[in-house]
């Protein structure tokens, strides 16, 4: 929430909890450099209460948060980023093949990040932003 910045992600064909857990791991990793106060927030979706999943983020010791049952706006900046992604890239356009779908996710997910300016970040990209408040 910091900068807006997509952390870790993984694309799959199906729903299992391989990919949430790679991706998990993928954030812990880079989020390590600071450990102090991390909290990973997320839905209340099924990958997120099982115990692989909590246990994990125990283990590192970081804080669980969840949207409240039903209320969208308690997960309101991934909502946008979907919003803004749909907006972006899928609405509109054909895909004709996963290998399309996933290329074209992980091209804009890196545009996303790295030239998309952000009116709330000071017209810089979210990791403009981060590199230059690193300093």
């Amino acid at each position: 929430m910091y900068n807006s910045e997509i952390i870790s992600y993984e694309i799959s064909k199906k729903p299992t909890l391989e990919p949430i857990l790679k991706a998990l791991d993928e954030a812990i990793e880079i989020t390590s450099v600071n450990k102090s106060n991390r909290i990973f927030h997320s839905d209340q979706g099924w990958a997120y209460q099982v115990k692989q999943y909590t246990s994990r983020l125990d283990d590192e010791g970081i804080i669980q948060s969840m949207s409240r049952k039903g209320n969208c706006l308690d997960n309101s900046p991934m909502e946008n980023f979907f919003g803004i992604l749909k907006q972006e890239i899928y609405y509109g356009n054909k895909f004709y093949s996963y290998e399309d779908l996933k290329e074209k996710l992980e091209e804009y997910i890196e545009y996303y990040n790295k030239y998309r300016i952000k009116e709330k970040l000071g017209y810089l990209s979210p990791v403009e932003y981060r590199e230059k408040n690193a300093a």
